[in-house]
């Protein structure tokens, strides 16, 4: 063999170890990202509707026919303005004829208490001096009867006069006694006006409900009759918003409850008006959890006047803020190494996950790769406050990292940037969440 031929294989050997050394002893590229400080804030996002505080259904308790609709949908009323009006003339006949069955017994009444009760005065004194007279004529032939000047028939005769005379006292009697003021016809009188007055009081009402009034102020919001209708009672024909404070509601997940709490501030944007934010906060959490859902009731107030454009049950984005830190040291929960904890916060459940306040990390130290316990503070779903372990400029990996001890090369990638400035509660795509309220805020919940 040449010696120019072992040469050549002898730098080919150094060159071959040289690979074989270089390749065993490289930095590993990983991605990762800075830890810094600065504000962090959670929040939690959630669809809810607007409703006002009170909504009532108007209907008919007559059947009748519709013969005015005074108000369209979407016109505010006032408190006894008419909504409808239904057929009211035999409603009215009737009113009338009550009235006048009540003047009737009132005559009745008034005549038994004054000619009625003088009449029957009169027929008892009447017939008292009858009684006298017959009483009179009894003696007189007891008397002619027992000298013979008379026979026993006209005794008997006598003795009847007698007792008709005392027959006819006592019915004159009887009749003053029922003209007196506990008398029974009297009373019998003054039933008879109750039961007339009692029927001109439900005719006069029955002819009330003909027409149908606005309860309160109110916001007509259906409207569901028309003139010639016939309506029976039962049946909603009008729907109105009572005039009040408008209110927010919406239903949240129930493992976020934990994180309200009433006087929280929130920002809302409705779809169809995403350049209009406005403010909101919570007022009631409901006590109760729907079964079915597996989700709490909160109610919201809104500070200030609400805008024009809200409409009744009109849908709506809220973002709560329900934690800020306004300067912590920040770190991506990409960066965590537990399982547990990783796999909780990526779910989102913060509840669960609250109570995990330690966990472990690999930063890149010198370029190798180094563990470090880190112990927690205040987590999102992509971020997470540090309060030992790390400090601010450290490098911690977020993806796939080598064990510790080995090599690595950290590159901060642009999603890591961008997502480390969405960790301390900006939007680095303002023009986007303000195009689409909808994809930016739409029951993401857990943020």
């Amino acid at each position: 063999m040449s010696r120019r031929l072992i040469f050549l294989l002898a730098c080919l050997a150094v060159l071959v170890a040289v690979g074989i050394a270089w390749w065993f002893t490289r930095a590993t590229a990983v991605a990762g990202a800075s830890v810094v400080k600065g504000p962090l804030v959670r929040t939690l996002q959630f669809s809810g509707r607007v409703a006002t505080l009170s909504r009532v259904d108007v209907g008919s308790t007559l059947t009748g026919r519709v013969v005015q609709v005074g108000v369209a949908e979407g016109a505010q009323v006032k408190k006894g303005d008419v909504l409808v009006r239904l057929e009211s003339d035999e409603l009215r006949a009737a009113l009338d004829q009550a009235l006048a069955n009540g003047q009737q017994a009132a005559a009745r009444l008034a005549g038994l208490r004054s000619t009625g009760r003088s009449s029957a005065q009169a027929g008892v004194a009447q017939a008292d001096s009858v009684l006298i007279a017959a009483k009179a004529d009894l003696q007189r032939t007891r008397e002619l009867v027992a000298k013979g000047f008379l026979s026993e028939a006209k005794l008997d005769e006598a003795r009847r006069g007698a007792d008709v005379a005392q027959a006819q006292l006592m019915s004159s009697r009887a009749q003053s006694a029922a003209n007196a003021d506990r008398g029974t016809d009297v009373v019998q009188a003054q039933a008879q006006l109750s039961l007339a007055d009692a029927a001109t009081a439900a005719a006069r009402a029955r002819l009330a409900q003909s027409v149908l009034l606005a309860p309160a102020d109110a916001r007509v919001l259906t409207r569901v009759v028309e003139p010639g209708q016939i309506v029976q009672p039962g049946r909603a024909l009008l729907s109105l918003a009572l005039t009040g404070p408008v209110q927010l509601v919406a239903q949240v997940d129930e493992r976020y409850l934990e994180q309200l709490q009433v006087g929280q501030t929130a920002s809302v944007l409705a779809d169809a008006f995403p350049q209009a934010r406005f403010a909101a906060r919570v007022q009631l959490i409901s006590p109760l959890v729907d079964a079915q859902r597996g989700a709490v009731e909160v109610k919201f107030a809104l500070p200030d006047a609400p805008p024009a454009f809200l409409r009744e049950d009109m849908t709506l984005s809220l973002e709560v803020e329900t934690a800020r830190r306004d300067s912590a040291l920040v770190a991506p929960v990409a960066a965590l190494r537990g399982d547990l904890q990783t796999s909780a916060a990526l779910r989102g459940d913060l509840q669960n996950s609250a109570s995990l306040r330690s966990d472990v990390v690999f930063i890149a130290r010198d370029g190798r790769v180094e563990e470090r316990r880190v112990r927690l503070g205040l987590r999102t779903l992509e971020a997470v406050e540090v309060l030992e372990g790390l400090a601010e400029g450290d490098i911690v990996l977020t993806g796939p990292a080598p064990k510790p001890g080995s090599r690595v090369r950290a590159s901060l990638t642009p999603q890591t940037a961008t997502a480390s400035t969405r960790l301390q509660g900006k939007n680095t795509g303002k023009g986007t969440r303000d195009e689409d309220a909808g994809s930016a805020m739409s029951n993401a919940m857990g943020r």
